[in-house]
C-alpha cells in the first residue's frame, strides 16, 4: 500500500510539480541549441556564417559611417574621390535627393508632390484599419486622389499649372502603383469570375484576356501604350503619356490577379456554395457575402506577394520616358561631378523600396493571422 501511494501524483511533493524546465531548453537559449547548434554541421555553418556576417557589419560600418563623406561645398566632390572606396559619399544623397523624390518638378514647388507623398501614406494606413472598412473609405479614397490631382497639376486655388511632363520620382512611382492596383483590383476579381462563369462567350472573353496578357512582358505593353496606341487614336488626339502607362500597368496587374483569385475560387469547398445555393442568395448575394470573403482571406499571400512585385515593376516606364524613383536616381548621377557614386544612390533607392514592401508584408502577415484565427481552434 505504501509504494502505491508513493507512486500516486498525490503524493508527489509541491517542488516536483512546479518545476520548470532548464533554462538551456526554453527561450533564445533553447532555440538557438535546437535550431543553430543541433549537431556538429549546424555549429560549423552557424559559425561561418556569424563570422562572416560579423565582417560585412562592420565592414559597412566603416564604409557607410565611420569613413564617410556626408556634405561638400558646391559640388567640390574631390574630397569624396579621394577616399577611393574606402567610404560612403553620403554627399550625392544630400545633393540630389530633391530630384531624387521629385524629379523635374519645380523647385520652388516641392512641397506640392512633398505633400502629396504624405497623403499616399496616410491613405494607406487609413486603408489598413479594419475600422475604416466601410463605404466610407470609398469616399475617403475618392477626396485624398482628387486632392493629389490638383497639388500635382495646379492650375487651380492659385497653385501654378505643372505639365505632367516635370511630374518624376517617388510620387510618380506611388501614383502608378496606387492606381494601378487600386483599380486592377475589381477588374482581376470580375475576370476570375468570369473564367468560372457558365456562359461561354464571358468565360472565353476572359480566357482570352488573361492568356493574351499573361503571354507578353509588361515592358511590350508599354511600348505599345507609348508608340502604337496613339497611331490608332484620331487625328489631332492625343492620350496623356502617364495615363497610358497607367493603364498598360492595370490590364498587367489584372490578369495576374485575376489568376490568383481564381486560384482562391477553387480552393473553396464545393460545400459553400451548395449551402449558399440552399439558403435561396442570388449569385451576387452569394459571392459577394460568402464566396468571395472566404476565397481571398485564402490567397491573402500571393495577392500581397503580386502588390510587392507591381510595385517595384513600375520602374519600368523608364522604356516610355517617365521618371520614376528609380530613373530619377539613375539620372541624378549622370553629372560628372557625381558620376561614380551610384552605389550610394542605389542603396537609397532600395531602401525606400524596401520599406514599401516590407510595410505590406508586415501588415499582410498580421492581416491573415487575424482573419485566419478561427482556423486553429
Amino acid at each position: 500500500m505504501s509504494d502505491l501511494t508513493l507512486n500516486t501524483p498525490a503524493a508527489a511533493s509541491p517542488e516536483a510539480v512546479s518545476r520548470s524546465a532548464p533554462l538551456s531548453q526554453v527561450g533564445l537559449l533553447g532555440w538557438a541549441r535546437a535550431n543553430l547548434f543541433s549537431g556538429w554541421l549546424n555549429t560549423a555553418v552557424t559559425l561561418v556564417l556569424a563570422y562572416l556576417l560579423i565582417r560585412w557589419i562592420v565592414g559597412f560600418a566603416e564604409w557607410g559611417i565611420v569613413n564617410a563623406i556626408w556634405s561638400v561645398p558646391d559640388n567640390q566632390t574631390q574630397a569624396c574621390r579621394d577616399l577611393k572606396g574606402t567610404g560612403a559619399c553620403w554627399a550625392v544623397i544630400a545633393e540630389k535627393h530633391r530630384f531624387i523624390l521629385f524629379g523635374t518638378y519645380p523647385f520652388e514647388e516641392h512641397w506640392r508632390p512633398a505633400l502629396c507623398v504624405l497623403l499616399f501614406i496616410g491613405l494607406y494606413v487609413v486603408s489598413a484599419m479594419r475600422r475604416f472598412w466601410r463605404p466610407v473609405l470609398g469616399l475617403i479614397w475618392a477626396v485624398v486622389l482628387t486632392l493629389i490631382g490638383v497639388l500635382m497639376w495646379g492650375g487651380v486655388a492659385g497653385l501654378s499649372y505643372v505639365p505632367q511632363e516635370r511630374w518624376g520620382g517617388l510620387v510618380i512611382t506611388l501614383i502608378l502603383a496606387t492606381f494601378g492596383l487600386a483599380f486592377a483590383f475589381p477588374l482581376a476579381i470580375l475576370v476570375a469570375l468570369g473564367r468560372r462563369s457558365k456562359l461561354p462567350a464571358i468565360k472565353a472573353l476572359c480566357v482570352l484576356y488573361v492568356e493574351l496578357i499573361r503571354g507578353v512582358p509588361l515592358i511590350s505593353l508599354l511600348f505599345m501604350a507609348s508608340v502604337m496606341f496613339p497611331l490608332f487614336l484620331p487625328e489631332g488626339m492625343n492620350i496623356d503619356k502617364l495615363l497610358r502607362a497607367q493603364i498598360a500597368i492595370i490590364l498587367f496587374a489584372g490578369a495576374y490577379l485575376a489568376e490568383v483569385v481564381r486560384g482562391g475560387l477553387q480552393a473553396l469547398p464545393k460545400g459553400q456554395y451548395e449551402a449558399a445555393d440552399a439558403l435561396g442568395l442570388s449569385y451576387w448575394q452569394k459571392t459577394g457575402f460568402i464566396i468571395l470573403p472566404q476565397a481571398l482571406r485564402m490567397v491573402i499571400p500571393p495577392l500581397v506577394n503580386t502588390f510587392i512585385g507591381f510595385f517595384k515593376d513600375t520602374s519600368l516606364v523608364l522604356i516610355i520616358g517617365i521618371f520614376d524613383l528609380l530613373t530619377a536616381g539613375k539620372t541624378a548621377i549622370i553629372e560628372p561631378a557625381w558620376q561614380g557614386f551610384g552605389i550610394e544612390v542605389y542603396i537609397t533607392v532600395g531602401a525606400i523600396y524596401f520599406v514599401f514592401c516590407f510595410a505590406m508584408s508586415k501588415y499582410s502577415q498580421n492581416l491573415e493571422a487575424e482573419l485566419n484565427r478561427h482556423r486553429r481552434r
